[in-house]
């Protein structure tokens, strides 16, 4: 009843895992943002493994660089 069947697991929770760490590790070595922003964004990622990487991706390091771009030239 609780045993795992591994070989149903697929491709798709790997590549899952290793994006979501793989995220979950930039956001914490992140100087920019404060320790709630990180846990918000480490249990998006985490818990909506696909959507909350790349909402991550579009909204996180990049839009905060780009924020700060046109901050400067105006």
């Amino acid at each position: 009843m609780f045993s795992q069947n591994w070989e149903t697991i697929g491709l798709g929770f790997f590549i899952a895992a290793i994006l979501g760490f793989w995220a979950v590790f930039h956001i914490v070595q992140n100087e920019r943002s404060g320790p709630l922003g990180k846990a918000i964004w480490c249990v998006c990622v985490l818990w909506i493994p696909y959507f909350g990487f790349f909402a991550w991706l579009m909204f996180g390091p990049r839009a905060e660089r780009g924020a700060a771009r046109l901050r400067n030239t105006k």
